[in-house]
């Protein structure tokens, strides 16, 4: 399942696809990083839970470090040493995911969460 020919990404060419593709996203001894701010502890817990399933469904394992009102999400391919395009491909899946706003796209029969502060999800960008 691993292939260890795979095309790493120098600094440079990292810098420019996360400015290009994932612009919430930055790069960091070795690892392309992101963190998302919560409304609290129910909602970190349903990001981390999330991204758990997005990485696992990929078979692609991030590293993830939390608090009480932010997670951050840290991906690097172990096997190629360094950023490759499944660290990309991974970090525009949990975007999209986690940014997700119903509300926001035309036609959604969603409401998307209240910006009442009981049912707040996730600090949108």
């Amino acid at each position: 399942m691993t292939d260890t020919n795979e095309k790493t990404y120098s600094e440079t060419e990292i810098a420019d696809k996360l400015k290009a593709e994932l612009p919430h996203w930055y790069f960091e001894n070795g690892w392309i990083r992101r963190k998302y701010k919560t409304s609290g502890w129910k909602s970190t817990l349903m990001v981390i839970n999330t991204v758990g399933h997005l990485a696992e469904a990929a078979w692609h394992h991030p590293d993830i470090s939390a608090s009480y009102a932010f997670v951050v999400v840290k991906l690097t391919t172990h096997s190629a040493k360094g950023v490759t395009d499944k660290d990309f491909e991974l970090a525009k899946k949990i975007e999209q995911i986690v940014q997700w706003q119903p509300a926001d796209q035309d036609g959604s029969s969603f409401e998307g969460t209240p910006s009442d502060p009981r049912f707040k999800y996730i600090k949108y960008d």
